[in-house]
């Protein structure tokens, strides 16, 4: 039976730290209720905290690397009894440094979260809110997506998936009440760079944006149905737009400086 609420219901992947946390506090804030996930156990304790913010609030660990663990998820959100009003399908992980090097179950690990549970997930969600014609999907791409990424050579591009894959979505649901918006970061004040082992680059070093004013930038475009937003520091949004028209080559060369190991003491 449908749990009783007034509230929309919206659901936040990645959700423990970083944009995720805040895109849930954000969809607190503006008075949804919500279904949170992540890996980790903190996810129970994130809940309390955007329980304290007014919202019904149910927290599910999965591990979304994992059919089981995206069948899992979904098997909850089904079991909220209630239309699915909003998605952030925001969880992802990077790995830094060179792709000789990099250990490759932690590059297929994250193809199966940054790709393959993406489209796993979204395969769920589209189908669901076609029934009703109605719904939001927000996918956490980056503005890596716009560029070759040596030295994050398989995280770029899994950006790069991700973007094109919300891009053609959103093309295929233009006739609905659907609506697919594409959030870009730039560099975000999160643990992401220790976590990818690029606490010694340029880019891991450098300054970086509050996740709070990210996520805020990337609910706003959701709510009034935007393609995409780059939500990244003004250099990063410059480099973004000059980037249409410079060659992959040089852009390779410009992200090389930012993200090869070693490159914060340059």
């Amino acid at each position: 039976m449908p749990k009783e609420s007034l509230n929309q219901f919206a659901v936040v992947t990645g959700a423990s730290s970083g944009i995720g946390l805040e895109l849930a506090k954000q969809f607190a804030n503006h008075g949804f209720d919500l279904l949170v996930t992540a890996e980790s156990e903190s996810i129970e304790h994130r809940a309390v905290e955007l329980r304290a913010l007014g919202a019904r609030v149910t927290s599910v660990r999965a591990d979304l690397r994992t059919h089981e663990g995206v069948e899992k998820l979904w098997s909850a959100i089904e079991a909220e009894g209630r239309p699915l009003d909003a998605i952030a399908i925001n969880a992802g992980v990077g790995v830094g440094g060179a792709f000789a090097d990099n250990d490759l179950q932690r590059e297929l690990d994250l193809i199966r979260l940054n790709v393959i549970s993406v489209v796993h997930l979204a395969k769920r969600v589209v189908q669901d809110m076609m029934k009703r014609n109605e719904g939001r999907i927000l996918f956490t791409a980056s503005i890596a997506a716009e560029m070759p990424g040596p030295f994050e050579a398989v995280y770029a591009a899994s950006k790069a998936f991700v973007l094109s894959f919300a891009e053609a979505i959103r093309n295929e649901l233009k006739d609905t009440r659907i609506t697919v918006t594409a959030l870009q970061p730039g560099a975000t004040e999160t643990n992401f760079f220790h976590r990818a082992g690029m606490d010694d680059t340029k880019v891991g070093q450098n300054r970086k944006s509050d996740p709070a004013d990210v996520a805020r930038e990337g609910f706003e475009a959701l709510m009034k149905g935007k393609d995409h937003v780059v939500a990244a520091m003004a250099k990063e949004k410059f480099q973004v737009a000059v980037g249409q028209i410079i060659p992959e080559k040089i852009k390779a060369e410009q992200h090389r400086k930012i993200s090869e190991p070693g490159s914060a003491e340059a």
